[in-house]
This record gives structure tokens, C-alpha cells and sequence, in this order.
């Protein structure tokens, strides 16, 4: 059986630090109160998956939260920007043994688990697998073979990311699949589309 990893990107909860567009329309607490939303449906989706599941914090592990639950290895992401800390985690996985690796971050409110599945699934067939996002990136990104090309000369956090990857993809001789286009939350409109799909019950409103 192949060693399938998951690695999950997430950010230290620290005020200010998360959600940054969304902060300039309702504050920095209440921004940090939706990534935390954001975390937990991330951390809900991955649970019952039966891979290799690694959690990769952007400055430090934290010891008491929502990743002690349900078999997450915790790391701490390394390098200068968002392409460098993603193939040090690609690179580190493949190191390690896994055969198909996937990538996503935790700002997505449509992510499920069959998307994840569907993308280890489509690894069997092509060398990548991208998740497109609306705004121009890809909330998810797989390949069972380490191709460091992917991330190098990359306009990071614009509209041009999947382009960009995608066009490398070619260049380089690979096959891939695209998955469903969702959509991350990153502003206000983005947060009023998907807030009642995440504030299930008698939770504070944000």
C-alpha cells in the first residue's frame, strides 16, 4: 500500500496575524475568531481520513488545541516565503517514505473529505493534482513525486498562482487533474457566503 500524507498549513492563532482583508472590515479579534472556525472545520474534515496526517504551523507548534485530537503530527513550517515552506514540507514528506502527497491550507469552508480522497485517487492515475481556488490560487495541491519546479518563480497570494503552476506543470512534462473550484475566505463577502455553514449551533456571531 502506498504512504499517503496529508499536510495541512495552518497559522499560530495570534490577533492580527490571521485573516488580514477580512480584519480591515471587521477587526482583528473577530478575524482571528473566524480562522479559529476555519481551523476547526479543517481540523473536522481531516479527522476521519485514513492517511498520514500532518498539521504545519507558520511560527511555532502550539502544545493545547484542536490538533492534539485524532493522530496529527505536529511540525513547524521552514523557509522565506509560502513556495519555500511548501517544498521543505513536500520534500521532508517524500524524505520520509509517502508515495502521494497533498497539500491544503485551512481557509476553505467547502473543503470536504471526499475532495481530499478524490485527489489521493486521481495520484494513481496523473503526477499532480491541483484544487483551483476563485481567486486565481489553488486551496490544494498533490503530486507522488517531489518536483520543486512547482515552486520557484511564483507571484505568491495573487490571481496568477494556479496559472503560473499550472503553466510549470506543462513546461516540465507532467499530466495533472483539476479538481472543483472553491472558494477560500479572505473578505467580508467571502465570509458572509459560508458563515452559516460553519456557526452551527448556539456560537457567538462573528
Amino acid at each position: 500500500m502506498p504512504l499517503k500524507t496529508l499536510l495541512i498549513f495552518v497559522k499560530n492563532l495570534v490577533p492580527g496575524q490571521t485573516k488580514t482583508r477580512l480584519a480591515k472590515s471587521i477587526g482583528n479579534q473577530r478575524a482571528l475568531q473566524v480562522y479559529q472556525r476555519l481551523v476547526e472545520h479543517t481540523h473536522d474534515v481531516a479527522l476521519s481520513l485514513p492517511v498520514n496526517k500532518e498539521v504545519w504551523y507558520s511560527d511555532e507548534v502550539e502544545k493545547e488545541d484542536v490538533w492534539n485530537h485524532g493522530g496529527f503530527t505536529k511540525r513547524v513550517q521552514k523557509g522565506d516565503d509560502l513556495g519555500h515552506k511548501m517544498a521543505y514540507a513536500f520534500k521532508t514528506s517524500f524524505e520520509k517514505g509517502a508515495s502521494n502527497v497533498v497539500i491544503i491550507g485551512s481557509d476553505s469552508a467547502e473543503i470536504d473529505a471526499e475532495i481530499i480522497e478524490e485527489a489521493f485517487e486521481k495520484l494513481a492515475e496523473y503526477d499532480v493534482v491541483v484544487g483551483p481556488a476563485r481567486d486565481g490560487g489553488y486551496y490544494l495541491l498533490g503530486m507522488n513525486n517531489f518536483h520543486p519546479q512547482l515552486f520557484e518563480g511564483v507571484e505568491w497570494s495573487t490571481d496568477k498562482v494556479l496559472q503560473s503552476t499550472l503553466e510549470t506543470v506543462e513546461q516540465i512534462g507532467l499530466t495533472y487533474a483539476k479538481l472543483k473550484t472553491l472558494n477560500d475566505v479572505d473578505t467580508i463577502e467571502d465570509w458572509l457566503e459560508v458563515k452559516n455553514k460553519l456557526l452551527k449551533g448556539p456560537k457567538e456571531d462573528v
